[in-house]
C-alpha cells in the first residue's frame, strides 16, 4: 500500500483543481511545490491591503457558464472587465483596436470610416502573396501605422527578437471591431475574485496536504515511492532530464514599487509598445479591485530570456520546439503511472478557464 494516492507536484491552478477533485472522490492526495506558496502564477501577495498579481496580471474570463460557476462557487469574483491602454510616444491608446484606436489614430469618427482608412493602408502591401515573417503578416493584415505604433516595439519585446526573424503564424489575424468598446475579451464572463485569487487556490486545496519550498527533483525516488500515481505539472523536458534537448521559453521579470500616491496611472494595464522602452507594461494592482486606498502598488513587466533556474513563462511554440515537444509527448504516453498537465508539461499557453477545463477533464478521466 502507498501512502498516497497520488502526488501533485506543483500547486497552481491544474494542480491545485486535481487534488481538490480527487480528494472530494475519496482520494489521498500530497501536492508539493518548489516556491514559498500555493497558486502558482497566479499567487498574490498583500502589500499595503492591495492584493499584487505578483507574477503578472491575471483577469479570469470564459465564455463556458460551468467553467464560471465552479470558480464562483470557491470564491465570488468582481466585475472588473478587461480595458488596457497602449502608450506609445506619449501618446495613448485604446485597447483592443476599437473605434476609439481608430480615432486617435486617425480621426475617423464612423465605422465606414475606419474600414476605409484601414483598407487604404493594408493596399499598401497588397503586394505581400505569401508573408515570409511576422512584420509583413502584420502589415499585410493592418497596414503601416497600426504595426509600427501598437504592434511591432511591444511584439519583439515580448519575443526578444526582430519582427523580421518571427515566424508569421504568430499573428494569424487581427481583430478589429468598429463600435467604441474597449472590452478586451469577448467572452460573456470576466472578473477577479474579491479578495484576490488565493482564496481561490486555498479553498481548492483546503481538505488536501500541502508541501512548500519542496523541490521533487531533490527526493524523487523517494516521492515515486509513497504515491500510486503522479500528476506532473512543470517542465515536460525537465521531467526526462532534457533527453531529447531543452524546449525554449520566454521568461518575465517584475519590478514591483511602491508609490505614495491613490492612483499613478488611472488603469490596471498599460502596454508600453515603443521598442526603446524596455518594459512591456506597467500594473496598478489596486484598479483589479477598484481600491480606494491611500498609497498603490506598480509593477513594471520585462520580458526576458529563459535560463535554467529562471521561471518559464511563454512557451515558443515554433516548428522546431514543436517537434521537440512531440517527442517527449510520445515518451510521456508510455508512463503509465505518471500524469502530465498544465501549461508547462504539455508545452501550450492556456487561459485559466482552459486550464481548470482541463484539468476536469483529466479527473473524470482517472476517477
Amino acid at each position: 500500500m502507498k501512502q498516497y494516492d497520488y502526488l501533485i507536484v506543483g500547486a497552481g491552478l491544474f494542480g491545485a483543481v486535481f487534488a481538490h477533485e480527487a480528494t472530494k472522490r475519496g482520494k489521498k492526495c500530497l501536492v508539493i511545490e518548489k516556491k514559498n506558496h500555493v497558486g502558482g502564477n497566479i499567487f498574490c501577495e498583500t502589500v499595503e491591503s492591495i492584493n499584487v498579481h505578483k507574477y503578472g496580471a491575471h483577469i479570469f474570463h470564459t465564455d463556458d457558464k460551468d467553467i464560471w460557476e465552479y470558480a464562483n462557487g470557491f470564491v465570488e469574483f468582481n466585475r472588473y472587465t478587461n480595458s488596457p491602454i497602449a502608450a506609445f510616444k506619449g501618446q495613448l491608446y485604446n485597447l483592443p483596436f476599437n473605434m476609439n484606436t481608430f480615432y486617435q489614430l486617425w480621426g475617423v469618427k464612423t465605422p465606414i470610416e475606419a474600414q476605409a482608412k484601414i483598407d487604404e493602408q493594408r493596399n499598401e502591401f497588397s503586394h505581400i502573396y505569401d508573408p515570409a515573417n511576422l512584420e509583413e503578416q502584420a502589415l499585410k493584415l493592418c497596414g503601416k501605422d497600426i504595426y509600427e505604433r501598437l504592434i511591432k516595439g511591444y511584439t519583439e519585446k515580448q519575443w526578444g527578437r526582430p519582427a523580421t526573424e518571427l515566424p508569421a503564424f504568430i499573428i494569424k489575424r487581427i481583430p478589429f471591431r468598429f463600435t467604441f468598446d474597449n472590452n478586451y475579451f469577448n467572452d460573456t464572463y470576466q472578473g477577479i475574485p474579491i479578495g484576490g485569487y488565493n482564496k481561490l487556490i486555498n479553498r481548492l486545496l483546503e481538505r488536501v496536504e500541502v508541501q512548500i519550498n519542496t523541490d521533487y527533483f531533490s527526493k524523487k525516488e523517494y516521492f515515486e515511492n509513497i504515491s500510486t500515481k503522479i500528476l506532473f505539472t512543470g517542465c515536460i523536458d525537465e521531467f526526462f532530464n532534457f533527453r531529447f534537448g531543452h524546449l525554449e521559453y520566454r521568461s518575465l521579470r517584475f519590478e514591483h514599487k511602491k508609490l505614495n500616491t491613490k492612483n499613478y496611472q488611472g488603469n490596471a494595464v498599460i502596454n508600453y509598445t515603443e521598442r526603446e522602452v524596455p518594459y512591456t507594461r506597467i500594473i496598478e494592482h489596486k484598479h483589479f479591485e477598484f481600491g480606494t486606498q491611500e498609497n498603490t502598488i506598480i509593477t513594471y513587466e520585462y520580458p526576458e530570456n529563459y535560463t535554467l533556474g529562471k521561471e518559464a513563462y511563454y512557451p515558443i511554440n515554433d516548428e522546431t520546439n514543436s517537434r521537440l515537444y512531440k517527442k517527449y509527448e510520445e515518451l510521456s504516453e508510455s508512463w503509465n503511472n505518471v500524469l502530465f498537465g498544465g501549461r508547462l508539461a504539455q508545452y501550450a499557453y492556456a487561459d485559466m478557464d482552459d486550464t481548470i477545463k482541463a484539468a476536469l477533464k483529466l479527473v473524470k478521466q482517472e476517477l
